[in-house]
């Protein structure tokens, strides 16, 4: 499966951003999905994570309340939607994927857990 996401740009703090991942492939229903991102400087950090049917979501504990994932399978494409935004959100933003229903919460969070990556898209939230 190939990932392309997209959606990341400049927005003030308090502001919304929607990020997409688009998917190829006619199984990506069977695939988790989960959002990760970067800061300059910094180490790729979890985000959220979404089943693959949906139903069972994860998130970080500094977006909880504040982003929301979800998924649509018939348009093969998960969704970031990102409210509140902080400058300490300011990063770049991968979706990643992989085989499989349901998973852990521990190895959600883990990025060697999936194996495909998206190319990153740029969001900056400005004070």
């Amino acid at each position: 499966v190939q990932l392309q996401a997209f959606g990341g740009g400049l927005v003030q703090a308090g502001g919304s951003l929607r990020l997409s991942c688009a998917a190829s492939g006619r199984t990506f229903s069977s695939y988790v999905t989960g959002w990760f991102r970067q800061a300059p400087g910094k180490e790729r950090e979890f985000v959220a994570h979404i089943s693959s049917s949906g139903v069972i979501t994860y998130y970080a504990d500094s977006v909880k309340g504040r982003f929301t994932i979800s998924r649509d399978n018939a348009k093969n494409t998960v969704y970031l939607q990102m409210n509140s935004l902080k400058p300490e959100d300011t990063a770049v933003y991968y979706c990643a994927a992989d085989p499989g229903g349901v998973w852990t919460g521990s190895s959600a969070r883990t990025k060697s857990r999936y194996g495909y990556w998206g190319q990153g898209t740029l969001v900056t939230v400005s004070s």
